[in-house]
């Protein structure tokens, strides 16, 4: 969660300064405010949360689970079902026991007063702040329910967009798994019985061969440093994805891999004009929905460029201006910005332009596995041309030798 430094004045009109963790600014102002201070300088810093193993492998809430509770928490709250009795009923019928203990606390928290959005906000691992903020937009408003509807539209186009990521890419992935299983099987159990029979022969080995010897040498003998490695390698990763300046350098690269970075690209651009969009429509000020779409996004590359936008708005420029200095967007969604700007219906423009982006990743996922199958063909035919001359090769060599013997 975001930790925020602040500088305000108390009840007496004395300057206080200190820092609070809370879910976006307006909810920091909201913490201050209920404890009698008056909010001066907001600034946002580093989490206060620190890389811990446990961290690494926790399990957030799935989307089918979130999913599942937005329509439920819709239909009780249209139904006049008062919110602690429904999330009461909710957290005994949950399946999910991170969503039943949450719902537990959130359901202790509103016996004692506190609001709904507050609730929520402590538990980030469950309800992210673009989810907290939109609550707290609802209670403020008396429009609750709508707020549910729109949570749950956007959670199931999220929730399509990476079911059909996911699909597209099971394809080149089984194959990929296929390959390495066989090289596995090749190294163990095939290479060895070729390599005994070359050093009867005491035959003079070209390189592919020697090779492919050397490789199965060191699964069948170092079989264990083999996986120690591929488990450090692991943690390794997660360790520096881990990291503030790993998981930037990660996400700005997985937008340029090859046939799929562009796709992600468009993906996440999707998302932020969607999550953007449903922010404005429900009143939310611009630069407090910049910074929560910011967190939406998932990207931290491109949460960088966003945060950027919203300095600018802040300074006094425009949403196309900004747009446009960040480098993210096409010229087709520029001019949809621009044309929303000048007349009101941004958030509408911005629901086109999300559509726009969500077609065409559509289409690209459509025609992945034609794109990605010459890749794939190409891996294939190294591995088999390695294994044709690594092995027949001197076999032909031995051959000849016993020919030219007889």
């Amino acid at each position: 969660m975001p930790l925020y430094h602040y500088r305000g004045r108390n009840a007496q009109g004395q300057q206080v300064t200190g820092q609070l963790e809370a879910a976006s600014e307006h909810a920091a102002a909201d913490q201050l405010l209920a404890r009698a201070v008056i909010p001066l300088e907001l600034t946002a810093t580093k989490s206060r949360q620190g890389f811990s193993l446990e961290k690494l492998f926790a399990r957030q809430v799935s989307l089918d689970e979130l999913q599942i509770f937005t329509r439920q928490m819709y239909s009780l709250t249209r139904s006049g079902i008062p919110i602690l009795r429904a999330i009461a009923g909710l957290s005994e019928s949950s399946h999910s026991a991170r969503m039943k203990e949450a719902l537990q606390d959130i359901s202790e928290q509103l016996t004692a007063g506190r609001s709904l959005s507050s609730a929520m906000n402590q538990h980030p691992d469950v309800f992210n702040a673009l989810f907290v903020s939109m609550v707290h937009v609802g209670e403020n408003t008396g429009k609750l329910e709508d707020i549910f509807l729109q949570l749950s539209g956007y959670i199931e186009r999220e929730q399509e967009t990476r079911r059909r990521i996911k699909s597209a890419m099971r394809y080149p992935i089984f194959v990929l798994i296929a390959i390495a299983i066989a090289m596995v099987i090749l190294n163990i159990m095939v290479i060895p019985k070729f390599a005994e029979m070359f050093s009867r022969f005491g035959a003079d080995l070209p390189w592919a061969t020697k090779l492919l010897i050397a490789t199965s040498n060191l699964f069948v003998h170092y079989w264990f440093l083999l996986l120690l490695g591929l488990l450090g390698v692991i943690i390794g990763i997660r360790y520096w994805h881990a990291s503030e300046q790993g998981e930037k350098q990660w996400d700005q690269w997985k937008l340029h891999i090859p046939a799929v970075g562009s796709i992600i690209e468009r993906s996440t651009l999707a998302r932020y004009c969607r999550s953007f969009a449903m922010m404005l429509s429900a009143g939310v000020p611009m630069t407090q929905a910049l910074s929560l779409v910011a967190d939406a996004v998932d990207n931290a590359f491109m949460h960088d460029r966003i945060v950027g936008m919203r300095r600018g708005i802040e300074a006094g420029e425009s949403v196309l201006r900004v747009s446009n200095h960040s480098q993210l967007f096409t010229p087709l969604v520029l001019q949809m910005v621009a044309v929303g700007e000048e007349t009101g219906q941004i958030d509408q423009l911005l629901n086109d332009a999300a559509d726009f982006y969500e077609g065409e990743v559509d289409y690209d996922l459509k025609n992945l596995t034609a794109k990605l199958e010459p890749i794939l063909i190409g891996i294939v035919a190294g591995i088999v041309l390695i294994l044709a001359l690594g092995i027949y090769l001197p076999m032909w060599d031995m051959l000849n030798v016993v020919k030219g013997g007889g």
